[in-house]
């Protein structure tokens, strides 16, 4: 079944049952100056799921243009991209979880009407209740009948909490208990599996989430909810990509029908079959692809806002292109190919095409000119790199940190990367308070989420010091207004109860609503006290920052801020992924729900 055929089947089946088909919205929200791209298919759809009236009706359906940057280090493997198309459905007030999930079932496994896939590779994830709503029963209940109607045998319904059932798009809005599809991607587990082995299955990916339900009752003020909705909504969705892996049964997003046409064009012009240029390829076709659709939304290259995501992935997409060595294409040749595999579904690219090819020929011309000065910026540094110099190279003549690290490779050169890392982090912490200034109202705020990622670095050091022992040191951090990612010192793999004692020291502080403050003390006794990751390269008098009440810290750290003033603001902690960096080295991603 192809993409297109993903797309048609899925408008298709909603609207024989009652719904109207809305197109995508821009990438570019509306009226909600608190985002900068469109990051999921109800976002949109906010103020309708609050309770005004949608001049379409109470049943919607469509495929939704989004833009996620928070992982865009991640892009290269088998699941994360960019820009991704999301496949839902809403219920304004209408159906509720009857009917959402019969034909969630329908959808997924109908070979007549939708994606045909095996009813006995399927399992779902329930809420399992807590302070703010019930256990979810009936949702349970309802996928017990299904399965009991249609022979299908063993354990499937598992009840988890809510960091994994329960959604909303951030501290305020419409919020409520989801009932989650995975599907068996090994087809070797078709007769049921204890909660314990769906647990280690989905953590080692032979299990992957394909649908979610989301029942929205509650709504959510400042991160608690305050209470329910005047109407009870459903909005369900899943990732077209991750649908044509499934469906299509393919092992990478990659290799799709999605990106064939991509791929095989970059091939052609490569000739490279490693495992790094694999990588830079998928980096190659991912951000090139981004950059259409959102040039296409009237996104233009520039160094604040979405312009400087729309520069960073052009100027990713030069260097992986470079890596490549392809000297007889550049990025605007891959533009019509692109074109041509996504017309039918958005014809704005076609009428876009010139300036889309246009923008990005400019884009690619101005970073070459850009690599030249920066070159000439990196022969004057004498002896190693400094955390300055690479920061200086990054920040005033746009030179990207994996280029200089790969020029000081060739000299035998060191670059400070943790020093570059803080002062990155520092600059990102200023420039989005001065966002906040600029963006007012809206359902969340960049500025004060990175801020809270900040915080929640210190806490999470503390908590692995206490679990892995004082050797635990930070290797690095890097911070985004979605994810935090945090490098630390530490021999080997993370246990799985590890991880969970970490995830719960980190939220018990968190729900202790603890002060944190800061002091300036003379580095000498700083030092004393306090945990100094970067050593030597402070000054005389440092910022110490405190989180807990004095004479029984919790974490107190050289850091030149800026945080929350209590950590009760923080919301919920969860560890995504712990991976290693190097030898040594370990990497945890985390997020706050």
């Amino acid at each position: 079944m192809t993409s297109d055929e993903i797309r048609s089947r899925f408008l298709e089946f909603f609207k024989k049952r009652g719904h109207t088909i809305i197109p995508s919205a821009s990438l570019v929200p509306e009226n909600d100056p608190s985002v900068l791209f469109t990051t999921a298919g109800m976002q949109p759809l906010v103020p309708f799921l609050l309770g005004e009236k949608h001049p379409a009706g109470t049943r919607l359906a469509n495929v939704q243009k989004c833009v996620r940057t928070g992982d865009i280090d991640e892009v290269g493997d088998n699941t994360h991209l960019t820009f991704f198309e999301m496949l839902g459905n809403w219920s304004l007030g209408d159906y509720f979880k009857n009917e959402a999930i019969e034909w969630s079932y329908e959808l997924l496994t109908s070979k007549e009407e939708g994606f045909g896939l095996d009813p006995r590779r399927l399992y779902v994830t329930c809420f399992a209740g807590d302070e703010n709503a019930p256990k979810d029963e009936e949702s349970a209940t309802i996928w017990k009948n299904i399965f009991q109607e249609n022979g299908i045998e063993g354990e499937r319904i598992y009840f988890l909490p809510a960091k994994n059932n329960w959604w909303s798009p951030g501290d305020n809005g419409p919020s409520g208990p989801d009932t989650e599809m995975f599907y068996d991607l090994t087809g070797n587990l078709t007769k049921g599996m204890s909660h314990e082995q769906f647990l280690k299955a989905d953590e080692e990916q032979k299990v992957v989430e394909i649908w979610n339900d989301v029942f929205m009752e509650y709504e959510k003020k400042n991160g608690k909810v305050v209470g329910k909705l005047k109407t009870k909504n459903v909005d369900t969705g899943s990732g077209l990509e991750r649908v044509a892996t499934v469906v299509q049964n393919k092992a990478s997003v990659f290799e799709t029908d999605l990106f064939k046409p991509l791929m095989e064009k970059i091939d052609e012009l490569t000739r490279f079959d490693d495992e790094k240029s694999k990588r830079a390829q998928r980096i190659l076709a991912d951000h090139t692809r981004a950059a259409v659709f959102m040039i296409a939304d009237g996104v233009i290259p520039s160094n604040t806002d979405r312009g400087y995501i729309l520069r960073r992935l052009l100027r990713r997409a030069v260097m992986n292109l470079d890596f490549l060595m392809i000297n007889d294409a550049d990025v605007a040749d891959l533009v019509p190919v692109i074109i041509n595999q996504y017309s039918k579904a958005y014809p704005e690219l076609k009428r876009s095409e010139k300036l889309i090819i246009d923008e990005i020929k400019k884009e690619v011309e101005k970073f070459r000119t850009t690599l030249e000065a920066g070159k000439k910026e990196f022969n004057k540094i004498k002896g190693n790199v400094t955390g300055e110099d690479a920061f200086k190279l990054f920040s005033s003549h746009g030179f990207p940190i994996e280029l200089t690290l790969e020029m000081a490779k060739e000299v035998e050169k060191n670059v400070d990367l943790e020093k570059f890392n803080e002062l990155k982090i520092k600059h990102q912490d200023i420039s989005r308070i001065g966002s906040e200034k600029k963006f007012k109202g809206g359902l969340g705020d960049t500025s004060e989420m990175s801020v809270k990622y900040h915080t929640t670095t210190h806490l999470l050091n503390a908590a692995l010091r206490k679990v892995l022992g004082n050797h635990v040191g930070q290797k690095g951090s890097n911070i985004t207004s979605e994810r935090l990612r945090f490098d630390f010192t530490h021999g080997e793999k993370m246990t799985t109860e590890q991880k969970k004692e970490v995830e719960r020291l980190v939220n018990d502080w968190i729900k202790q609503d603890l002060p944190v403050i800061f002091k300036e003390l003379p580095k000498p006794e700083a030092e004393k006290v306090a945990i100094h990751v970067f050593g030597d390269k402070y000054g005389d008098v440092v910022k110490v920052y405190s989180i807990g009440e004095e004479g029984n810290y919790i974490s107190r750290e050289f850091c030149g801020g800026p945080h929350v003033e209590r950590t009760g603001v923080l919301g919920h902690f969860k560890i995504q992924k712990e991976e290693a960096v190097s030898a040594g080295v370990r990497r945890i991603k985390a997020v706050l729900e």
